[in-house]
């Protein structure tokens, strides 16, 4: 078994050290707050005591044809990113998690990811960066890739610990940490709707994608698009926070039930929008961030197929909202699901990055609340002048008035063309943004 000390600790006062591969992977629910399930997790060890630092995960690639272009990919993301962030990692340890299928045997899975985790280590080593451990994990047992000692490291595996009988789980639980259950009950409560359901919102989506799509022919149109959309986000914001959360199965079936297949479909087209999605960004903290993502999430859940890569915003709202509210595990999972269904979405790509390096988004948060304060300047300046102008026409309105009596034209006013019109109802159809 190797021998090395690991020290991570939910705070800077309480450290833990973890002493070889059973209290490693003991300790991956707490480093993701989840069990990931069918995933790669690579995690950088700072300093000589090994302190946690940088981490990323990523579904296994399915076909062993991709695996080298990925561990390449991912040595690079994980160890670039720290250097960006001034904080080069001096080792790196790696976890593959992977429960058997069918009559397939532990032993047979750590066997079939070996080839991946020697790509993984090679492509650490080409940057110069040791792996210090690799770990297969499937069903109740994990072994070791870079341990050969059978002593201590059998070829049939080692049991893992019995859940929350650890120091780590002990430490965990002082700290208010939690395990949110399994990646794969995580992602369930953001996949789209079933049955009767799905079919019902897929039929709403249809009508209001055709009713809106000849109104997004000009510039007047789009900026109604927006103004509609995100009026009737927070209408459905108001909704849901008006009906108190409970567990997350209860809760997300409520939310459902709140919003209609019709507004979900405006909110989800009219978000396909880089403008508009922008501006919903700007719900994140106070009272009507948990509100917003709950609204995220249920929008994600109404991107039925064939609008399913209709998600990538609602799931990257729900992703930052997460992260700026502290809940960094729902936040990965959200992002990496917009990931998964588009690869070249940029924002969630700049917030995933940003989540696995440790960065704080209150820098993110800072430049959204001056987008919203210069935004609000400026309408204040356009009313000023509207209502300046409005005063000096009503003055010499008055004053030709008085020249030409009671009954001269200047005496009443006459209706701006347009004024008193209904706002139109307004959406988005088909195109959307990859930014």
């Amino acid at each position: 078994m190797n021998k090395h000390h690991e020290s991570t600790g939910p705070s800077d006062e309480q450290q833990i050290t973890l002493r070889g591969p059973a209290e490693l992977a003991d300790a991956l629910p707490y480093l993701m707050g989840f069990h990931p399930n069918d995933s790669v997790v690579m995690v950088a060890l700072h300093g000589g005591r090994g302190r946690f630092g940088g981490r990323l995960r990523l579904g296994i690639p399915q076909s062993a044809q991709e695996w080298p272009s990925v561990a390449e990919q991912l040595a690079e993301c994980l160890i670039k990113g720290s250097e960006r962030r001034g904080d080069r990692p001096d080792a790196i340890v790696i976890f593959l998690c992977q429960d058997p299928a069918g009559a397939e045997t532990g032993n047979q899975v750590m066997e079939r990811l070996r080839p991946f985790a020697q790509r993984l280590r090679t492509a650490c080593g080409a940057l110069d960066v040791p792996v210090l451990e690799a770990l297969c994990i499937a069903g109740d047992r994990y072994w070791s890739y870079c341990c050969p000692d059978a002593r201590c490291c059998p070829v049939d595996g080692t049991p893992l610990v019995v859940p929350g009988t650890s120091v780590m789980a002990a430490a965990a639980t002082y700290a208010g940490v939690q395990v949110r259950g399994s990646l794969r009950e995580m992602e369930a409560r953001l996949a789209p709707l079933a049955a009767a359901a799905a079919r019902e919102q897929q039929q709403a989506l249809d009508r209001v994608g055709a009713a809106l799509l000849p109104k997004l022919l000009d510039e007047e149109g789009r900026r109604e698009l927006g103004g509609s959309t995100l009026k009737l986000a927070r209408e459905l914001m108001k909704r849901l926070g008006a009906t108190p959360a409970a567990m997350p199965s209860l809760s997300d079936l409520n939310d459902d039930r709140l919003i209609g297949h019709e507004e979900a479909a405006a909110v989800i087209l009219g978000l396909q929008d880089r403008e508009v999605r922008d501006r919903a960004a700007e719900w994140m903290e106070g009272p009507e961030a948990e509100s917003a993502l709950r609204l995220w999430r249920a929008l994600a859940r109404r991107c039925v197929a064939p609008y399913v890569e209709h998600a990538a915003a609602p799931l990257t709202l729900a992703g930052w909202v997460a992260w700026s509210t502290g809940d960094e595990p729902a936040a990965r999972v959200a992002l990496g699901l917009a990931l998964r269904l588009d690869p070249g979405y940029t924002f969630a790509q700049l917030l995933h990055e940003a989540c696995n390096q440790g960065l704080d988004p209150e820098t993110l948060r800072r430049c959204l609340r001056g987008e919203r304060a210069t935004r609000t300047v400026r309408r204040g300046h356009r009313t000023g002048r509207v209502a300046g102008a409005r005063s000096v026409r009503a003055q010499a309105a008055g004053q030709r008035g008085t020249r030409q009596g009671p009954a001269g034209p200047g005496a009443t006013g006459r209706r701006r063309a347009g004024q008193g019109r209904q706002p139109r109802t307004l959406g988005r159809r088909g195109a959307r943004t990859r930014r």
